[in-house]
């Protein structure tokens, strides 16, 4: 998690680092997913970062429970923010294909408008992503989740 947030800190991407680094992309990917990296990998990476290469091997022998606590809040934050850039993005193809659909369609057929279906059925799966990545955590969220699963086990909430 300490190299992606130097990367991220730096505003450069994974195959920037890899190029600055002289690892493979996939081996960034890897790092950043939390598997091993070999020596050699953190020197070189610490060399980048211009950080000692023992902040970075110190990072893959944490174990403790607080780390492991903060490292889960940070993927979830991270996995957050993906889910928010996929539904802007996927916002954004709506708009522009929907714009260009209706001038098509104006310029066409103006007495038949069909780009109302589209625009109908793209936008109820544009509602459906929204309420996916906006959804409030007291409805069906991880809270409500535990939960469940407390009663269902019979422990006291």
């Amino acid at each position: 998690m300490l190299i992606q947030k130097l990367r991220l800190k730096r505003g450069w991407s994974q195959q920037q680092l890899a190029d600055a680094s002289g690892l493979s992309a996939r081996t960034i990917q890897r790092i950043e997913a939390g598997q091993p990296a070999s020596t050699e990998s953190l020197k070189s990476l610490g060399a980048v970062f211009e950080v000692d290469f023992s902040t970075l091997s110190q990072e893959q022998t944490m174990t403790s429970t607080a780390a492991t606590q903060v490292d889960k809040q940070e993927e979830e934050a991270f996995r957050y923010v993906r889910a928010l850039r996929g539904f802007y993005l996927h916002l954004l193809r709506y708009i522009i294909v929907v714009l260009a659909l209706l001038a098509i369609n104006v310029i066409v057929s103006p007495n038949r408008m069909w780009v109302f279906w589209v625009m109908g059925g793209w936008g109820l799966g544009l509602l459906i992503h929204a309420s996916r990545v906006f959804r409030p955590d007291w409805f069906l969220g991880p809270q409500w989740e535990r939960q469940q699963i407390e009663k269902r086990l019979g422990r006291p909430l």
